[in-house]
């Protein structure tokens, strides 16, 4: 099969509700759009038809793939995703649309080129909040203040569900990053930050879901802690890239 532009990469636990409204979104844009792309869906550890709506839906649009991953954790389906796509291009896009899919043109060439990875930002100028609690914007707030002091201090909006990834940089990337649940994109940009990558913030339209999955203390004090291992396993060496052993003449013909 032939490469195509762009890959979608949605991680759905529990998404019946959402996710075929999602689809036919997407649909609707990819129908209008001059790229080729294809669609992932990956759900891990649903106890709903979260599956079974992707299968329906993948029957009759042949661009659509669903991976089944029994156990649970966001950064764990980004991940399985990301090393099952095939596109140029990779974008993580969260099953509600907060950002809506036509944003999309936004991280991709022509709009935009010379990076490596592009992350949405609802902090970046030209970005809008929409329907936002004011204290669920301070607590965010706080939370990247904090990610600025201990892992990544040149961004704004690392938690924003919607980021472009290049292939070689995804598979390389994720071949690495470690941490299942909600702070994977944080340890993966530290990672590529690490490394060296170009990565830039793409001011988006971000709409407040009240359904939204996160729960706001225990995820905050959980991502707090995997701030601590993410360095922790920077220090042990764990993102390291795999040292290539070039042949010698004693090696055996």
């Amino acid at each position: 099969m032939s490469e195509p532009f762009l890959s979608i990469i949605i991680p759905a636990h529990n998404e019946e509700r959402r996710l075929p409204w999602a689809l036919e979104q997407i649909d609707r844009f990819l129908r209008t759009w001059d790229r080729s792309a294809e669609v992932i869906v990956v759900e891990n550890g649903s106890t709903d038809r979260t599956a079974e709506i992707a299968e329906a839906f993948a029957r009759d649009h042949l661009y659509v793939r669903l991976i089944r991953e029994p156990r649970r954790g966001k950064g764990l389906a980004v991940r399985w995703g990301m090393r099952a796509a095939r596109g140029r291009y990779r974008y993580i896009c969260d099953a509600d649309l907060s950002t809506p899919i036509e944003e999309v043109v936004k991280f991709l060439p022509p709009q935009l080129d010379g990076f490596d990875i592009a992350i949405g930002s609802r902090e970046a100028p030209g970005a809008r909040r929409i329907g936002e609690p004011l204290y669920r914007h301070v607590i965010g707030r706080v939370f990247n203040a904090i990610v600025r002091l201990l892992a990544l201090p040149d961004f704004q909006d690392t938690q924003c569900g919607f980021k472009m990834f290049r292939a070689e940089v995804a598979e390389d990337l994720f071949r690495v990053q470690q941490l299942d649940g909600m702070s994977f994109d944080v340890e993966v940009l530290f990672i590529a930050w690490q490394r060296g990558y170009r990565i830039v913030e793409v001011p988006v339209t971000w709409h407040f879901n009240p359904e939204s999955r996160v729960r706001l203390f225990r995820d905050s004090l959980n991502m707090l802690r995997d701030l601590f291992r993410i360095r922790w396993n920077a220090w042990k060496g764990r993102y390291a890239r795999p040292e290539i052993r070039l042949p010698s003449a004693s090696d055996p013909g």
